[in-house]
């Protein structure tokens, strides 16, 4: 009997977690789009109760104004998106990242964020973005995210910058920075190798090559987020 319960009960735990998860996420992203939006909406319900009092008694419902701002929020994005995307938006955007590069303190944080961004959406010099590398012992390796490849100012050697994200937060994490001769190149793309560490290696592609590629060939398969 206890042992019946026992089992029942590390089932009902391991169904729950991740219901938990993915429940603690969205309502983490949620909590994050309402807080973005609430002041416009708040700024609309406060003009709404001088001119139409009882219009603005519809907009007084929490729920319904955290509903409006994630709608308002999600919406600019997309319109952020199609700028992003248009030949004149790309122009526009080039000109606030150079007025943001002559604002003292800004600049290093928006730099920063804007660099990494941008790293992500191209391939980084001769290697794979999703990579295996020794970590945290050589008889271990873990899955990273190439950044950046430089050259060791002495030999000349290709140096690269892995950021390698921890489960199940991947937003937290390790920088190193490895001799792209020690990387092990996966074919995977960024969303499977952010599956993989959320899932806690659950998920994942059916092979994994984790052996050093002969010759050290280059993956061809696209690596897009």
């Amino acid at each position: 009997m206890l042992a019946k319960i026992r089992r029942n009960l590390v089932a009902g735990i391991l169904t729950a977690i991740p219901i938990l998860v993915t429940v603690w996420v969205i309502s983490f992203l949620v909590s994050v789009l309402v807080a973005i939006g609430s002041p416009i909406v708040g700024a609309y319900v406060s003009w709404l109760r001088i001119h139409s009092p009882t219009l603005a008694l519809g907009f007084s419902a929490p729920w319904f104004q955290g509903t409006i701002s994630v709608a308002i929020v999600l919406a600019a994005l997309y319109v952020l998106g199609e700028i992003a995307t248009a030949v004149a938006g790309r122009r526009l955007l080039g000109a606030f990242d150079y007025l943001m590069a002559r604002i003292p303190i800004v600049q290093s944080i928006y730099g920063a964020a804007r660099q990494l961004v941008t790293s992500f959406q191209t391939r980084p010099g001769s290697s794979q973005r999703v990579v295996l590398i020794e970590f945290p012992s050589p008889e271990m390796k873990t899955v990273g995210l190439v950044t950046r490849i430089f050259n060791d100012a002495e030999t000349g050697e290709e140096i690269a910058a892995v950021y390698v994200p921890t489960t199940p937060n991947p937003t937290s994490g390790y920088m190193e920075l490895v001799p792209t001769s020690r990387l092990v190149m996966l074919d995977w793309t960024i969303n499977e190798a952010m599956t993989f560490i959320m899932s806690g290696g659950a998920a994942a592609p059916a092979k994994l090559h984790y052996s050093k590629n002969t010759k050290g060939e280059i993956r061809t398969k696209p690596n897009t987020v």
